[in-house]
């Protein structure tokens, strides 16, 4: 059986895995991202490519990075929270470890796994929304990833939902990142942390709301923190609001939602829900497209770069 690597390259942690063509990881490798250094970066990823080949027969190597990649699946033009500007991260990986290589945004590559491996493979037409530091999204329309005209597609957490509203860590004001992502989510919580319902969040961050995470929001909610329940749904509010959108220009089957905020499951899909039939033009009138949870975790990343070495 074809064995391939998958290369996930995140804002703190570098993930790889060596994986079979029915999706299982076999063995795995990680490092931290040092990501304000573009070499370093780079050297990371040949260092775990030839760890795990050293003890695999392996035939190829897909990278998936966050950030605008090219048509070609060979450049890293520009990403936002790494230092990468216009790195050529194909030939580097290639070159230094002798395996073919390609590169994929990280996005687009978890929404290949989870349209092959996981919650999506039943269909053909599929939007995976990540949730996590940042919003993160990939097409698949008609079993193919859809990358448009110049590989940078599906950039979904910086579609413009409020005109001059927060500022995006992209630099620009309004996007659905700041305010459906675990930032805004974080943002949100710290701001509501001097009310009275705030106590259970303010005790867990040891009184100092600087210290309250995403995941501390998350754990709370679903705990049945009656704030953390609030908070987790108005990211689902926002998301269910951009899925409207997002049918209305792809009519896509299925929206698989990953990413850490995914974790709060029913009580971010229940009102993103809610908000995408009612922000759905025709809404009862046409098919309506499913929201499930993703089920590959943080190893659809992997998988789907692996799986892409061989498409």
């Amino acid at each position: 059986m074809s064995l391939t690597i998958g290369v996930d390259v995140g804002g703190t942690k570098i993930a790889a895995g060596v994986v079979d063509e029915k999706g299982v990881i076999g063995a795995r490798a990680r490092r931290e991202t040092p990501s304000h250094d573009p070499a370093a970066i780079v050297d990371t990823i040949i260092e775990v490519t030839k760890e795990l080949a050293a003890d695999h027969e392996v035939d190829a190597v897909g990278v998936g990075s966050a950030g605008f990649i090219d048509s070609a699946r060979s450049r890293v033009l520009f990403a936002p929270n790494l230092a990468w500007r216009d790195v050529p991260v194909r030939d580097q990986v290639a070159d230094a470890t002798g395996l073919p290589a390609v590169v994929e945004n990280d996005a687009n590559a978890a929404a290949w796994g989870e349209f092959k491996f996981g919650a999506a493979e039943d269909v053909d037409d599929m939007i995976l929304l990540t949730i996590g530091t940042g919003v993160g999204g990939g097409l698949v329309l008609d079993g193919q990833i859809y990358r448009g005209a110049h590989g940078v597609a599906a950039e979904v957490g910086h579609m413009r939902v409020v005109p001059d509203g927060h500022l995006c860590g992209c630099g620009l004001r309004g996007c659905l990142e700041a305010y459906a992502s675990g930032t805004a989510l974080v943002r949100e919580a710290r701001a509501a942390a001097s009310l009275p319902s705030a106590e259970r969040l303010l005790e867990r961050a040891g009184g100092d709301p600087q210290r309250i995470t995403g995941p501390m929001v998350t754990e709370l909610a679903n705990d049945g923190d009656e704030l953390a329940i609030v908070l987790i749904a108005q990211v689902g509010r926002w998301l269910g609001e951009a899925m409207g959108s997002f049918t209305a220009l792809f009519d896509p089957a299925v929206f698989v939602i990953g990413g850490g905020v995914s974790a709060a499951g029913d009580l971010l899909v229940g009102p993103a829900e809610e908000a995408l039939r009612k922000h759905t033009t025709g809404a009862g009138h046409r098919p309506e497209p499913e929201v499930r949870v993703a089920t590959l975790g943080n190893d659809a990343g992997v998988i789907g770069a692996a799986d892409l070495a061989r498409v």
